[in-house]
């Protein structure tokens, strides 16, 4: 003869009511009766079974209410709990729920949070009382409130403000839910832009660094806000938005030259943000950045043909200018330059060449930056060889190390080839020798 529901609770065999209710739903509606038992054991395991059989338990939720105003604290918590497995369902019990955050005991309080989080709905009542545990004297506690708001997501966008403090909380868990609640609040929240884009002037990094991640996830309806801070007296400020509008990849007109602009900034940091920016909006930011070459300074004219070569192949409309460039810039601007004609890596015959005239270059880093970019172009090169077999005789071992690279990579061979990167396997230098000798095996030499 199987033993009573009665039984199986009184002896914690939970495993078994579950089984026995999940076979057959009735047994649901006899658990409940067992949260009124005067065993204290039987009401426990009562609440612990309804919460393992979660969502199949919703009609069990107003006597596990009435549970949370039992004597015993663990029966307390316990049906805290079990209300937060049952979740969306369990509505009805947010505002007792939310009342026990302030229970003496901790247990209760953190289950209490919890719950509210699983439930998932945004009710003023549920925000409020999250928020006031925010200051909750014990670490999990505070912890669970910040979770329990990220769950609830933009609804709760009331609570970014004291999210925002608690970033600065001295339990790094704190910090970290109180930063992912955040993110997780902000995503599509269109009210939590204001307070996001003021947040971009924090003294603390992590405060910014999360504001701005939640703004790129919110995309378009936080670009106005954003553009009216992008020339803020703050270049700390200035750097957030440019940062998050580049981060956002949008390529508007209107973005690209408020980004642009910057990149004359009094500030070194904000230039190189807005460069980083443009890089990360890519082709159509190329316009941009050829107009903004000329009146640039030199360490900016650098940086302006870095992020012209980080954008790749996208960035072929700039290839004329790169060209001039490499024929009347500086030493460092013509290196660049050419760095940047290899990142492109578009073999056509005008860069080609460029890079061939550059092998003549009277400074040694441009030299080397030309072999280079050779032989990222490949086979596509190959009327080049002569100009790098040239180079292998170069007085500069980088030069002649990136020339015999080049040569591999290029792949063609021809009668003064392999007699020139053989002379070269001897070089005084082991790393000149060594890419002679890979530059052999990769052309079927010997």
């Amino acid at each position: 003869m199987s033993a009573s529901l009665e039984d199986l609770l009184r002896d914690a065999k939970v495993e078994l009511v579950v089984a026995r209710a999940e076979k057959d739903s009735s047994i649901i509606g006899e658990i409940v009766e067992c949260l009124a038992s005067d065993i204290r054991s039987i009401r426990f395991n009562a609440a612990l079974s309804l919460g393992e059989l979660g969502e199949k338990a919703a009609s069990s939720v107003s006597k596990l209410v009435d549970c949370l105003e039992d004597k015993d604290w663990s029966i307390c918590r316990e049906a805290a709990r079990s209300l937060g497995r049952i979740g969306e369902g369990a509505v009805d019990a947010i505002p007792k729920l939310s009342i026990l955050l302030t229970d003496q005991e901790v247990s209760v309080r953190k289950e209490a949070a919890i719950s509210l989080g699983r439930i998932g709905i945004a009710s003023d009542v549920a925000v409020s009382s999250l928020v006031a545990a925010l200051d909750d004297q014990d670490e999990e506690v505070r912890t669970e409130a910040a979770k329990s708001l990220g769950r609830m997501g933009h609804g709760a966008h009331e609570a970014i403000p004291r999210l925002i403090q608690s970033l600065t909380d001295s339990g790094w868990t704190i910090r970290t839910a109180s930063a992912q609640a955040i993110e997780r609040i902000g995503k599509g929240s269109t009210e939590a832009i204001p307070t996001l884009v003021r947040t971009l002037e924090d003294d603390d990094w992590r405060v910014r660094y999360r504001s701005i991640n939640t703004l790129v996830q919110i995309r378009e309806p936080a670009i106005p806000s954003v553009l009216e801070v992008i020339n803020h007296p703050n270049p700390v400020v200035r750097e957030g938005a440019i940062e998050a509008l580049g981060e956002m990849k949008v390529a508007d007109p209107k973005i690209i030259g408020s980004i642009a602009s910057l990149l004359k900034d009094r500030v070194e940091s904000v230039r190189g943000k807005a460069a980083d920016a443009l890089r990360s909006i890519g082709k159509d930011a190329i316009p941009a950045l050829v107009a903004s070459y000329p009146w640039a300074k030199k360490q900016m004219k650098i940086i302006i043909i870095s992020t012209v070569g980080g954008i790749g192949k996208e960035a072929v409309d700039a290839i004329p200018t790169l060209i001039e460039t490499l024929k009347s810039g500086g030493t460092d601007i013509r290196a660049e330059a050419s760095r940047a004609l290899g990142k492109i890596g578009v073999p056509d015959d005008s860069v080609v060449q460029a890079l061939v005239d550059a092998l003549a270059d009277e400074k040694s880093i441009v030299r080397r930056e030309a072999a280079l970019s050779l032989g990222k172009l490949g086979p596509s090169a190959s009327t080049s060889i002569p100009a790098l077999v040239d180079a292998l005789g170069d007085d500069k071992p980088d030069v002649r190390w990136r020339a015999s690279e080049a040569l591999g990579k290029v792949g063609v061979s021809n009668a003064s080839l392999i007699p020139a990167l053989e002379n070269l396997l001897h070089d005084k230098y082991d790393y000149v020798s060594e890419a002679a000798q890979e530059a052999l095996d990769l052309i079927g030499g010997q």
